[in-house]
């Protein structure tokens, strides 16, 4: 007990060949989620839109004049 065997190592040497080996389909998806990360943090550098403030709602005429 408590060793591993032949077929533990063999199980986690095809998972890692599956997520970071060469053109495999996980491996493609963490580029592609790496890079959505990537923009994402440019997204949030970019200030070149400025902000609006708040600005009031207009206030019914009906409900101003509530007793």
């Amino acid at each position: 007990m408590g060793a591993f065997s032949i077929w533990h190592i063999a199980a986690i040497v095809v998972v890692a060949l599956l997520l970071f080996g060469g053109r495999g389909k996980l491996s493609g998806l963490m580029g592609d989620a790496a890079k959505g990360i990537r923009a994402f943090r440019d997204g949030l550098k970019g200030d070149d839109v400025p902000e609006e403030t708040a600005k009031p709602l207009p206030k019914d005429e009906k409900d101003g004049a509530r007793s």
